[in-house]
């Protein structure tokens, strides 16, 4: 039994994956498909919380999964700096097609503090991020009780997590010179 040789990546490819990956919607449309079509859910407001849930938890895994080194520094400024990209990006086509402006960036901050404190508030002491953030992202869309929603933001953030843990395991970081 060989052990497979990892991949060499560098921090800025490596990031650049991540902000791609934060962004893809493919599992997201997977999992809005699951939802029963039964529902009172605003299925619009889910969409777009979980687009932001699904950024913030990539974010998140890159802080938790990579080891205290440079390149994590390195790694984490480059992956919020894509986003930030990402989100001017977003906050000028929605201008232009709504005629509002918005500040997408802000919106994702505004939403980190979110789950953040839902963290720290830690209701029932538990120990598993998961147990905490499904039921913060029902929060974030407007109905905290719904089990749907406390079901598929869990679900989300444990495929983030999973898939950026996989994915740092299967790549060797060229060190920063």
């Amino acid at each position: 039994m060989g052990q497979s040789k990892k991949e060499p990546i560098s921090v800025e490819v490596l990031a650049n994956n991540l902000a791609a990956y934060a962004i893809d919607r493919e599992e997201l449309k997977q999992l809005i498909q699951a939802i029963p079509q039964d529902n009172d859910l605003n299925m619009a407001t889910l969409e777009y919380e979980l687009q932001i849930l699904r950024i913030l938890s990539v974010g998140w895994a890159i802080s938790f999964y990579m080891p205290k080194t440079p390149e994590k520094k390195r790694l984490s400024l480059i992956f919020w700096e894509n986003i930030k990209e990402i989100s001017t990006n977003i906050s000028t086509l929605m201008e232009t097609t709504t005629g509002q402006a918005i500040d997408y960036f802000t919106i994702l901050k505004d939403r980190l503090d979110i789950y953040v404190k839902a963290m720290q508030k830690n209701p029932g002491g538990a120990s598993e991020p998961t147990t905490i953030m499904g039921p913060a992202f029902a929060v974030a869309c407007g109905i905290p009780e719904n089990a749907i929603a406390i079901l598929i933001g869990t679900k989300m953030f444990t495929l983030c997590l999973g898939g950026v843990k996989a994915y740092i395991e299967s790549v060797e970081i060229t060190p920063i010179p």
